[in-house]
């Protein structure tokens, strides 16, 4: 997507969309919220703030579609996803992406990526 020389300045420089979905129990596929997703989003928003971080927003989402591979979250106007687990996954995307601008390549969510084989499989006897 491109910009056009009259759009406005963005209100924020990055806007960070975290899943938080929670399905209901066994529902066929897994829900972010139930792999710590709205735990460890509101962990982010607080290092943020801490960080004075103002021109950054971090946001609860509903499903982006990417369960199996969740929690994740995806970086605007980048782009950019990321699958994370623990707090330390949140404290590099903090320091590397959202801080210094870099990517935090162990974390990164390809386009085309797929959960493994035996993540699947165990999702669909949840």
């Amino acid at each position: 997507m491109s910009s056009l020389p009259s759009d406005p300045a963005p209100y924020f420089r990055l806007h960070v969309f975290s899943c938080t979905n929670q399905r209901p129990p066994g529902a066929p596929k897994p829900s972010c919220g139930h792999q710590g997703a709205e735990t460890l989003r509101n962990y982010l928003k607080q290092k943020a703030k801490e960080r004075g971080l103002a021109d950054i927003r971090v946001n609860a989402a509903g499903c982006l579609d990417r369960c199996e591979l969740g929690p994740c979250m995806v970086i605007y106007p980048e782009g950019v996803w990321y699958a994370y687990k623990t707090q330390s996954d949140i404290d590099e995307i903090l320091d590397t992406h959202l801080a210094k601008g870099g990517r935090v390549a162990r974390l990164l969510l390809q386009p085309d990526q797929k959960p493994p084989a035996k993540a699947t499989a165990a999702a669909g006897k949840a």
